[in-house]
């Protein structure tokens, strides 16, 4: 079994920051992207950022220059810092990984509210 466990989330005023972290373990053959999605209530769940095992990064436009997105391959973990954040961030934000056997794992999600 894989777990994936987001965690960092919470109530904040817009400007401010936080961190979300994502630990993943269990029978892990071998990771490949890691990634940030989020889901707004009565909206689809969207990319927010990924990572590739060899560092390489991709971000949403709306989250451009104020998210970064990083990973530990040695510890399997994968966080993203949220700076400026902004009431439209509001959202659950779920992390997925995947093996480089195609699998995917989603964690439980974690509540990101940001108040204006």
């Amino acid at each position: 079994q894989v777990q994936v466990v987001e965690s960092g989330g919470g109530l904040v005023q817009a400007g401010r920051s936080l961190r979300l972290s994502c630990v993943v373990s269990g029978s892990i053959f071998s990771l490949n992207a890691m990634g940030w999605y989020r889901q707004a209530p009565g909206k689809q769940r969207e990319l927010v950022a990924d990572i590739t095992s060899g560092g390489v990064t991709n971000y949403a436009d709306s989250v451009k220059g104020r998210f970064t997105i990083s990973r530990d391959n040695a510890k399997n973990t994968v966080d993203l810092q949220m700076n400026s954040l902004k009431p439209e961030d509001t959202a659950v934000y779920y992390c997925n990984v995947g093996n480089v056997v195609g699998h995917r794992y989603w964690g439980q999600g974690t509540q990101v509210t940001v108040s204006s």
